[in-house]
Protein backbone atom coordinates (compact mmCIF):
# COMPACT_ATOMS: atom_id res chain seq x y z
CA UNK A 1 0.00 0.00 0.00
CA UNK A 2 1.27 3.40 -1.10
CA UNK A 3 1.16 6.07 1.99
CA UNK A 4 2.66 9.58 1.76
CA UNK A 5 5.68 9.55 4.51
CA UNK A 6 5.35 11.50 7.51
CA UNK A 7 8.94 13.23 7.28
CA UNK A 8 10.46 15.11 4.48
CA UNK A 9 11.24 18.20 3.18
CA UNK A 10 10.03 19.74 -0.02
CA UNK A 11 12.48 21.60 -2.19
CA UNK A 12 12.71 23.61 -5.59
CA UNK A 13 12.12 21.53 -8.85
CA UNK A 14 9.59 19.49 -7.20
CA UNK A 15 12.39 17.52 -5.46
CA UNK A 16 12.30 15.85 -1.63
CA UNK A 17 14.43 15.17 0.84
CA UNK A 18 14.01 11.89 3.11
CA UNK A 19 14.13 12.71 6.69
CA UNK A 20 13.57 8.68 7.65
CA UNK A 21 16.98 7.52 7.85
CA UNK A 22 20.48 9.23 8.07
CA UNK A 23 20.92 8.87 4.22
CA UNK A 24 18.85 11.78 3.86
CA UNK A 25 18.35 11.33 0.13
CA UNK A 26 17.27 13.87 -2.23
CA UNK A 27 14.67 12.82 -4.90
CA UNK A 28 13.72 14.17 -8.01
CA UNK A 29 10.29 13.67 -9.33
CA UNK A 30 9.47 10.41 -10.39
CA UNK A 31 12.90 8.90 -8.83
CA UNK A 32 13.01 6.77 -5.44
CA UNK A 33 15.33 7.00 -2.84
CA UNK A 34 18.45 4.84 -2.21
CA UNK A 35 16.34 1.96 -0.39
CA UNK A 36 13.83 1.89 -3.14
CA UNK A 37 11.11 1.92 -1.00
CA UNK A 38 10.57 5.71 -0.49
CA UNK A 39 8.95 7.23 -4.63
CA UNK A 40 8.90 10.69 -5.65
CA UNK A 41 5.45 11.36 -7.05
CA UNK A 42 4.27 15.21 -7.86
CA UNK A 43 6.32 16.59 -5.43
CA UNK A 44 5.58 14.48 -2.50
CA UNK A 45 7.54 11.77 -0.90
CA UNK A 46 5.00 8.19 -0.66
CA UNK A 47 5.99 4.92 1.28
CA UNK A 48 5.31 1.76 -1.15
CA UNK A 49 5.34 -0.47 1.67
CA UNK A 50 2.94 0.11 3.86
CA UNK A 51 1.68 -2.89 5.80
CA UNK A 52 2.89 -4.92 3.27
CA UNK A 53 4.43 -8.13 5.52
CA UNK A 54 6.83 -10.36 3.74
CA UNK A 55 7.18 -12.57 6.60
CA UNK A 56 5.26 -12.75 10.16
CA UNK A 57 6.23 -15.39 12.89
CA UNK A 58 5.75 -15.84 16.83
CA UNK A 59 9.18 -15.92 17.76
CA UNK A 60 11.00 -16.09 22.11
CA UNK A 61 11.67 -12.53 22.88
CA UNK A 62 15.67 -14.68 22.91
CA UNK A 63 15.53 -14.90 18.69
CA UNK A 64 16.48 -11.22 18.41
CA UNK A 65 18.32 -11.75 20.34
CA UNK A 66 17.19 -9.66 23.66
CA UNK A 67 17.91 -11.77 27.14
CA UNK A 68 16.92 -9.26 29.68
CA UNK A 69 13.29 -7.81 28.80
CA UNK A 70 10.87 -10.87 30.09
CA UNK A 71 12.97 -13.82 28.88
CA UNK A 72 10.92 -16.84 27.19
CA UNK A 73 8.15 -14.08 26.17
CA UNK A 74 6.69 -14.38 23.18
CA UNK A 75 6.56 -11.70 20.63
CA UNK A 76 4.72 -11.24 17.13
CA UNK A 77 7.60 -10.92 14.63
CA UNK A 78 7.18 -8.96 11.25
CA UNK A 79 9.37 -7.23 8.52
CA UNK A 80 8.35 -6.37 4.72
CA UNK A 81 11.14 -5.25 2.29
CA UNK A 82 14.13 -3.18 1.58
CA UNK A 83 16.77 -1.75 3.46
CA UNK A 84 19.08 1.18 3.89
CA UNK A 85 22.43 -0.99 4.07
CA UNK A 86 23.67 -3.64 1.83
CA UNK A 87 25.29 -5.70 4.04
CA UNK A 88 27.32 -8.13 1.89
CA UNK A 89 26.62 -11.23 4.45
CA UNK A 90 23.45 -10.34 4.76
CA UNK A 91 21.43 -13.74 6.29
CA UNK A 92 17.76 -12.30 4.84
CA UNK A 93 19.16 -10.60 1.98
CA UNK A 94 16.03 -12.19 -0.55
CA UNK A 95 13.68 -9.32 1.29
CA UNK A 96 16.41 -6.96 2.84
CA UNK A 97 18.21 -6.64 -0.82
CA UNK A 98 14.81 -5.95 -2.85
CA UNK A 99 14.94 -2.89 -5.08
CA UNK A 100 12.01 -3.13 -7.04
CA UNK A 101 9.44 -5.55 -9.25
CA UNK A 102 6.72 -8.45 -6.65
CA UNK A 103 7.15 -7.57 -3.18
CA UNK A 104 5.43 -11.21 -2.72
CA UNK A 105 4.07 -9.04 0.65
CA UNK A 106 0.17 -9.37 2.16
CA UNK A 107 -0.81 -6.42 3.33
CA UNK A 108 -1.61 -6.39 7.21
CA UNK A 109 -3.37 -2.88 8.72
CA UNK A 110 -2.09 -1.56 12.09
CA UNK A 111 -5.56 -2.57 13.60
CA UNK A 112 -5.51 -6.19 12.00
CA UNK A 113 -1.72 -6.65 13.45
CA UNK A 114 -2.47 -5.09 16.95
CA UNK A 115 -5.63 -7.66 16.77
CA UNK A 116 -3.41 -10.52 15.76
CA UNK A 117 -0.94 -9.82 18.17
CA UNK A 118 -3.65 -10.48 21.09
CA UNK A 119 -5.14 -13.33 19.37
CA UNK A 120 -1.60 -15.26 19.51
CA UNK A 121 -0.86 -14.35 23.10
CA UNK A 122 1.90 -12.55 22.53
CA UNK A 123 3.27 -9.89 24.67
CA UNK A 124 4.39 -7.71 22.16
CA UNK A 125 5.29 -6.38 18.40
CA UNK A 126 8.84 -6.69 17.28
CA UNK A 127 9.40 -4.94 13.69
CA UNK A 128 12.71 -7.40 12.27
CA UNK A 129 13.70 -9.43 9.68
CA UNK A 130 14.92 -6.01 7.75
CA UNK A 131 15.29 -2.71 8.59
CA UNK A 132 12.50 -1.38 10.54
CA UNK A 133 12.88 2.58 10.13
CA UNK A 134 11.95 1.73 6.73
CA UNK A 135 8.85 0.95 7.77
CA UNK A 136 8.30 4.20 9.61
CA UNK A 137 4.97 5.26 9.09
CA UNK A 138 3.23 1.61 9.53
CA UNK A 139 5.50 0.88 12.43
CA UNK A 140 4.70 4.39 14.00
CA UNK A 141 1.07 3.76 13.39
CA UNK A 142 1.44 0.47 14.64
CA UNK A 143 3.19 1.19 17.76
CA UNK A 144 0.96 3.77 18.93
CA UNK A 145 -1.71 1.39 18.91
CA UNK A 146 0.23 -1.10 20.71
CA UNK A 147 0.85 0.83 23.29
CA UNK A 148 -3.03 1.80 23.60
CA UNK A 149 -4.08 -1.55 24.06
CA UNK A 150 -0.90 -2.61 26.73
CA UNK A 151 1.33 -4.60 24.44
CA UNK A 152 5.22 -3.76 24.03
CA UNK A 153 7.16 -2.86 21.15
CA UNK A 154 10.49 -3.70 19.91
CA UNK A 155 13.34 -2.11 16.62
CA UNK A 156 15.56 -4.86 15.76
CA UNK A 157 17.48 -2.19 13.60
CA UNK A 158 20.72 -1.26 12.71
CA UNK A 159 20.58 2.31 14.04
CA UNK A 160 20.61 4.52 11.12
CA UNK A 161 17.52 6.00 11.72
CA UNK A 162 17.40 10.00 11.91
CA UNK A 163 17.10 11.50 15.14
CA UNK A 164 13.52 13.11 13.89
CA UNK A 165 12.16 9.86 13.09
CA UNK A 166 13.26 8.42 16.63
CA UNK A 167 11.76 11.00 18.33
CA UNK A 168 8.49 10.81 16.57
CA UNK A 169 8.64 7.02 17.65
CA UNK A 170 10.59 7.07 20.66
CA UNK A 171 7.87 7.40 23.53
CA UNK A 172 5.95 4.22 21.63
CA UNK A 173 9.00 2.21 21.79
CA UNK A 174 10.38 -0.24 24.81
CA UNK A 175 12.47 -1.91 23.38
CA UNK A 176 15.59 -1.23 21.16
CA UNK A 177 18.02 -3.81 19.91
CA UNK A 178 20.84 -2.21 17.75
CA UNK A 179 23.24 -3.97 15.26
CA UNK A 180 26.68 -1.79 16.26
CA UNK A 181 28.37 -3.34 13.18
CA UNK A 182 31.75 -2.35 14.01
CA UNK A 183 33.90 0.69 15.39
CA UNK A 184 35.28 2.04 12.36
CA UNK A 185 34.10 4.29 9.08
CA UNK A 186 36.07 2.23 7.17
CA UNK A 187 34.02 -0.97 8.40
CA UNK A 188 30.74 0.72 8.05
CA UNK A 189 31.52 1.55 4.75
CA UNK A 190 32.57 -1.76 3.53
CA UNK A 191 29.53 -3.29 5.38
CA UNK A 192 26.65 -0.78 5.33
CA UNK A 193 28.20 1.81 2.60
CA UNK A 194 27.46 4.74 4.56
CA UNK A 195 30.32 7.45 4.87
CA UNK A 196 30.24 7.16 8.76
CA UNK A 197 28.96 5.52 11.67
CA UNK A 198 28.79 7.99 14.71
CA UNK A 199 25.23 8.90 14.17
CA UNK A 200 24.08 5.35 15.38
CA UNK A 201 26.11 5.07 18.26
CA UNK A 202 24.04 8.66 18.63
CA UNK A 203 20.64 7.45 18.25
CA UNK A 204 21.43 4.60 20.81
CA UNK A 205 22.33 7.03 23.28
CA UNK A 206 19.14 8.80 22.57
CA UNK A 207 17.24 5.16 23.42
CA UNK A 208 18.94 5.34 26.47
CA UNK A 209 18.14 8.51 27.19
CA UNK A 210 14.33 7.70 26.67
CA UNK A 211 14.33 4.90 29.09
CA UNK A 212 14.08 2.54 26.31
CA UNK A 213 15.26 -1.50 27.22
CA UNK A 214 18.58 -1.29 25.06
CA UNK A 215 20.56 -4.69 24.14
CA UNK A 216 23.43 -4.50 21.46
CA UNK A 217 24.73 -7.05 19.19
CA UNK A 218 27.70 -7.44 17.20
CA UNK A 219 28.24 -10.33 14.12
CA UNK A 220 31.53 -11.20 14.09
CA UNK A 221 32.40 -11.35 10.28
CA UNK A 222 35.86 -12.83 9.60
CA UNK A 223 37.62 -9.87 8.03
CA UNK A 224 35.38 -7.65 8.50
CA UNK A 225 35.16 -6.74 12.46
CA UNK A 226 36.75 -8.83 13.98
CA UNK A 227 40.28 -6.48 14.81
CA UNK A 228 40.59 -6.45 18.85
CA UNK A 229 40.91 -2.94 18.12
CA UNK A 230 37.41 -2.53 17.14
CA UNK A 231 36.19 -4.91 19.18
CA UNK A 232 37.33 -3.42 22.39
CA UNK A 233 36.06 0.19 20.86
CA UNK A 234 32.63 -1.47 21.32
CA UNK A 235 32.62 -2.58 24.14
CA UNK A 236 34.43 0.06 25.69
CA UNK A 237 31.59 2.48 24.14
CA UNK A 238 29.08 0.25 25.56
CA UNK A 239 30.44 0.44 28.93
CA UNK A 240 30.83 4.04 29.23
CA UNK A 241 28.50 5.79 27.31
CA UNK A 242 25.20 3.46 27.41
CA UNK A 243 26.30 1.51 30.53
CA UNK A 244 27.57 -1.74 32.13
CA UNK A 245 24.52 -3.64 32.61
CA UNK A 246 23.79 -3.15 28.86
CA UNK A 247 24.01 -6.60 27.39
CA UNK A 248 26.48 -7.17 24.85
CA UNK A 249 25.73 -9.84 21.78
CA UNK A 250 28.85 -10.99 20.14
CA UNK A 251 27.60 -13.62 17.52
CA UNK A 252 28.97 -16.51 15.01
CA UNK A 253 28.95 -15.26 11.15
CA UNK A 254 27.22 -18.25 8.99
CA UNK A 255 28.19 -17.30 5.49
CA UNK A 256 25.48 -15.97 3.24
CA UNK A 257 24.85 -14.17 -0.34
CA UNK A 258 28.53 -12.12 -1.52
CA UNK A 259 30.39 -13.45 1.78
CA UNK A 260 29.50 -17.48 0.96
CA UNK A 261 33.00 -18.27 0.79
CA UNK A 262 34.08 -17.22 4.06
CA UNK A 263 33.95 -19.63 7.10
CA UNK A 264 32.12 -19.49 10.21
CA UNK A 265 33.59 -17.42 12.83
CA UNK A 266 35.70 -19.63 14.52
CA UNK A 267 34.66 -19.80 18.10
CA UNK A 268 38.45 -19.08 19.51
CA UNK A 269 37.60 -15.62 18.30
CA UNK A 270 33.80 -15.22 19.77
CA UNK A 271 35.29 -16.54 23.35
CA UNK A 272 38.04 -13.29 22.74
CA UNK A 273 35.42 -10.82 22.08
CA UNK A 274 33.86 -11.94 24.86
CA UNK A 275 36.98 -11.64 26.92
CA UNK A 276 37.53 -8.36 25.76
CA UNK A 277 34.13 -7.30 26.36
CA UNK A 278 34.88 -8.50 30.22
CA UNK A 279 38.23 -7.38 30.62
CA UNK A 280 36.63 -3.86 29.43
CA UNK A 281 33.88 -3.81 32.46
CA UNK A 282 30.78 -5.63 30.41
CA UNK A 283 28.67 -7.40 33.20
CA UNK A 284 26.97 -9.73 31.00
CA UNK A 285 28.09 -10.21 27.59
CA UNK A 286 26.55 -13.45 25.31
CA UNK A 287 27.92 -15.67 22.60
CA UNK A 288 25.04 -16.42 20.18
CA UNK A 289 24.68 -19.30 17.59
CA UNK A 290 27.01 -21.19 19.13
CA UNK A 291 24.28 -23.59 21.02
CA UNK A 292 24.96 -24.99 23.96
CA UNK A 293 27.97 -23.04 24.64
CA UNK A 294 28.35 -21.76 28.78
CA UNK A 295 27.67 -17.88 27.55
CA UNK A 296 24.20 -18.41 26.40
CA UNK A 297 23.72 -18.25 29.91
CA UNK A 298 23.05 -15.34 32.24
CA UNK A 299 25.60 -15.21 35.33
CA UNK A 300 24.89 -12.57 38.37
CA UNK A 301 27.03 -10.07 37.70
CA UNK A 302 27.89 -9.63 41.90
CA UNK A 303 28.47 -13.37 42.90
CA UNK A 304 28.65 -15.26 39.58
CA UNK A 305 25.70 -17.52 40.05
CA UNK A 306 23.86 -19.02 37.44
CA UNK A 307 20.88 -17.47 37.05
CA UNK A 308 19.00 -18.32 33.32
CA UNK A 309 20.30 -21.27 31.41
CA UNK A 310 19.47 -21.35 28.13
CA UNK A 311 19.43 -23.63 24.34
CA UNK A 312 19.59 -21.79 21.48
CA UNK A 313 16.12 -19.52 21.89
CA UNK A 314 14.87 -21.70 24.82
CA UNK A 315 14.70 -21.08 28.46
CA UNK A 316 16.01 -24.11 30.32
CA UNK A 317 16.09 -22.70 33.76
CA UNK A 318 15.13 -19.79 35.27
CA UNK A 319 16.47 -19.09 38.69
CA UNK A 320 15.67 -15.00 39.58
CA UNK A 321 13.19 -14.32 42.48
CA UNK A 322 11.55 -11.16 41.44
CA UNK A 323 14.75 -10.29 39.71
CA UNK A 324 17.43 -10.84 41.85
CA UNK A 325 19.90 -13.45 42.13
CA UNK A 326 18.76 -16.17 44.98
CA UNK A 327 22.05 -16.33 46.07
CA UNK A 328 23.62 -12.86 47.06
CA UNK A 329 20.59 -10.91 46.29
CA UNK A 330 21.04 -8.62 43.95
CA UNK A 331 19.24 -7.13 41.87
CA UNK A 332 19.87 -8.16 37.90
CA UNK A 333 19.06 -5.32 35.54
CA UNK A 334 16.12 -5.82 32.87
CA UNK A 335 12.70 -6.91 32.90
CA UNK A 336 11.97 -10.60 34.57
Amino acid sequence: MKKEAYLYNKLDEGKVVCLTCQRRCMISEGKRGWCRTKINEGGRLYSLIYGEVSSLLINPIEKKPVFHFYPGSRWLSLGTVGCNFRCPGCQNWDIAHWKEGPMYTEYLSPEELVSKTKAMDSIGISWTFNEPALWFEYTLDGAKLAKAQGLYTNYVTNGFITGEAFDMIAPYLDVYRVDIKGFSDRTYQRIGHIDEFKGILEIAEKAEEYGMHVEVITNITPGFNDDEKELRGIASWVKNILGPEVPWHVTRFYPHLELSHLHPTPISELEKAWSIGKEEGLWYVYLGNVPGHRWENTYCHACGELLIERYVFEIIKNKLKDGRCPKCKTLIPGRF
